[in-house]
């Protein structure tokens, strides 16, 4: 890359030199480099153009360019993205080379706000507008989760709280207490009443030989 940015220098000052001669004009070499002016960031291709000789020139992919002109000439900077720069080599230079810093301020083009529907035609769109369902407001959330029904399912779902289980398992308790006196013998296993079941099937079969 050195070797070549040295022959390319080399035929840019020997074509210089035999234009001098040709024309009389002071030529120098003019280089530098291109930043971005809020970043200092290089901005790489910039197209550089000679308003006075027309000529043509491009920054490489660092921002550095080099090339020949005359002392005077206005030089002007292009880029994608960019306001165009201009600068005016001064008419006198006291060397056979100038450098300069060339900023470029970044343009920004504001566009149009684009929406994007899903409705391909007025009439779809139409078509899904009537068949919307339209969300409930706070009054109607608050009736449905007050009715009876709501509240009928709330109930059965929901797990008791601690406060809820020990009410129950006092009254458990309390029931328990009140009726430990009071528990039912198997009938089965008791005398008197399979003597009162045996007086019963007597009186039965003596009630049906009356009746005959």
């Amino acid at each position: 890359m050195k070797y070549l940015l040295t022959l390319f220098i080399t035929l840019s000052l020997a074509t210089a030199f035999a234009q001098q001669k040709s024309d009389g004009k002071k030529l120098l070499q003019f280089s530098g480099i291109i930043t971005d002016l809020d970043s200092n960031r290089v901005v790489p291709y910039v197209t550089i153009t000679n308003l006075n000789t027309k000529e043509l020139r491009s920054a490489n992919y660092k921002g550095y360019f080099s090339f020949v002109a005359h002392p005077g000439d206005t030089i002007s900077y292009t880029a994608v993205g960019y306001a165009k720069a201009q600068i005016v080599i001064p008419e006198v230079v006291q060397d056979s080379k100038y450098t300069a810093l060339v900023r470029m301020k970044a343009e920004i083009v504001y566009l149009p706000t684009v929406r994007i529907y899903p409705w391909a035609t007025v009439e779809e769109f139409t078509k899904d507008f009537l068949s919307m369902k339209i969300a409930d407001d706070d009054v109607e959330i608050a009736k449905k989760n007050l009715s009876a029904q709501s509240i009928s399912g709330m109930a059965q779902t929901l797990s008791r709280d601690a406060g809820e289980i020990s009410g129950i398992n006092w009254r458990l308790n309390h029931d328990r207490a009140l009726n430990k006196n009071m528990v039912q013998t198997n009938p089965l296993l008791n005398p008197f009443a399979w003597g009162k079941l045996m007086q019963q099937i007597f009186n039965g079969d003596k009630t049906r030989k009356d009746d005959n």
